[in-house]
């Protein structure tokens, strides 16, 4: 855990040059993730050429992240990148063949899920709506640590398997950023000890091309780097917007899907509040930090872009490098959305092999999983009790289990949830039914504190510390 003298919650203290190295830093964490989105999409349509473009996806992430922070008063250091969930929604509006997707072009039926995307993020309106009426505190008494811990833990390793898939197309070059990442965190000074992720992506980045040089290849035998799309590239191009069509159909595909959202959304601000050791889902609010996420959705729907969520990796890199001001976030967004303009610097950044993000991503995913256990030690769960065993038990095996979420069909439309947000689901059902349920939200303060959910009053917070 991080000590308060370790933190910085203003970065402006270390410079401009300094600031700007920290958001490359975050540009860095989020763009492998980000960027997979719609790699993956594009091979759901099976035509050639982009369906689902990696500039606009670049767009909507920057400005989905500057319009979330927009809406939590610039206070919640999260970073908005494209949405893993609603892959399934896209593959299934991608194999719609009958009525009007009948020998629909591909660029078309993106529009169609696009138009799902943009009421699945309304739908977060209503959930922030209810939050607003009846108070995050009633709220947050059905998320109590034994749930909470145990999904950020999830998240984490949820995330673990494409940690170690990307490693062990290159184990050496992985290895090679796993290690730089590590030296300079534990034993690195000054401003390498704070840019550690940077530093990895950097060095294993100069050493993979060196290796490329040299005429090695990875272990599969294809080649370390592939420049094929950084020759086509153009250096200044507008990203090619398009805007959404409606269709009940795709409708009930996409929207749906924003169960799985909101919940990963509320696991997430959790960790982060945990993370920062800042009040977030009172101060912004949880009902801010979802019209923000919800809007943020709609608006890259608008434009031809993926649903945007707040991104784990980002939350990693909070942890690691303890600078915790959200103007380093904001950085990043601003840098995503000005590559999101230059097509030749997106494919060069796009061309790192996938062993550094698996490299990176060790360390990242971990920290989010420990962030949970150190939500649940901090919180004094008690195992020996059955019924905390069982929730927890039954998260993990939800969390980890459901690899490919849980699909099922109402009224003839087939409907996707992911593992997480069954985990949550399944956990906050549990608790309530649960009998010997002694936990009760707001009664012990310091531990609710260590959460990120303490709701003193300012003064008496101050005069506790």
């Amino acid at each position: 855990m991080n000590q308060n003298k370790d933190i910085i919650k203003d970065a402006k203290v270390l410079g401009v040059p300094k600031m700007l190295l920290l958001g490359l830093q975050h540009m860095f964490a989020m763009f492998g993730a980000t960027i997979l989105v719609p790699i993956l999409v594009n091979s759901y349509f099976g035509s050639k050429g982009q369906v689902l473009s990696v500039q606009v996806t670049l767009f909507c992430a920057g400005l989905g992240t500057l319009f979330f922070h927009l809406c939590s008063k610039f206070k919640v250091p999260a970073f908005l990148g494209s949405s893993f969930a609603f892959l399934g929604g896209f593959a299934s509006v991608a194999s719609l063949d009958s009525g009007i997707f009948q020998n629909m072009p591909d660029s078309e039926k993106l529009q169609y899920a696009c138009g799902g995307i943009l009421i699945a993020g309304l739908l977060y309106l209503v959930l922030a709506l209810i939050i607003k009426l009846i108070g995050v505190k009633r709220v947050m008494r059905f998320l109590p640590p034994v749930v909470t811990g145990p999904i950020i833990i999830c998240i984490g390793l949820s995330l673990a398997p494409s940690a170690v898939s990307n490693a062990s197309t290159n184990w050496l070059i992985a290895l090679v950023a796993l290690t730089v990442i590590i030296i300079f965190n534990i034993w690195g000074k000054g401003m390498f000890k704070i840019i550690p992720i940077l530093l990895g992506v950097i060095i294993s980045y100069v050493f993979a091309l060196c290796l490329h040089g040299l005429g090695f290849t990875n272990p599969d035998g294809s080649a370390i780097f592939d420049f094929a799309g950084v020759g086509s590239a153009s250096f200044i191009g507008l990203p090619p917007f398009q805007l959404p069509k409606f269709n009940i159909t795709a409708i009930l595909i996409m929207a749906p899907i924003a169960i799985a959202t909101m919940m990963e959304h509320i696991g997430d601000m959790s960790a982060i509040s945990a993370t920062v050791g800042e009040n977030f889902l009172e101060d912004p609010g949880l009902h801010r930090t979802l019209i923000g996420d919800g809007i943020a959705t709609s608006l890259s729907a608008l434009i031809g872009g993926p649903a945007n969520t707040t991104y784990g990796e980002n939350t990693g890199v909070l942890e690691l490098s303890c600078v915790h001001d959200p103007r380093v976030v904001r950085l990043a967004a601003v840098y995503a959305i000005i590559l999101s303009f230059i097509p030749k610097v997106s494919e060069i950044i796009g061309s790192m092999p996938a062993s550094i993000i698996g490299g990176v991503s060790f360390i990242l995913y971990g920290m989010i999983s420990a962030i949970g256990v150190r939500n649940v030690v901090e919180n004094h769960v008690d195992f020996t009790k059955s019924r905390n065993l069982i929730i927890a038990g039954v998260i993990l095996v939800c969390g980890l289990g459901f690899t490919n979420g849980l699909t099922f069909t109402i009224a003839g439309t087939s409907i996707t949830l992911t593992s997480l947000a069954i985990a949550a689901i399944a956990g906050i059902l549990l608790n309530l039914i649960l009998p010997g349920n002694d936990y009760h939200f707001g009664d012990d303060p310091d531990a609710d504190s260590s959460r990120g959910m303490d709701f003193r009053p300012r003064e008496l917070e101050k005069e506790l510390k």
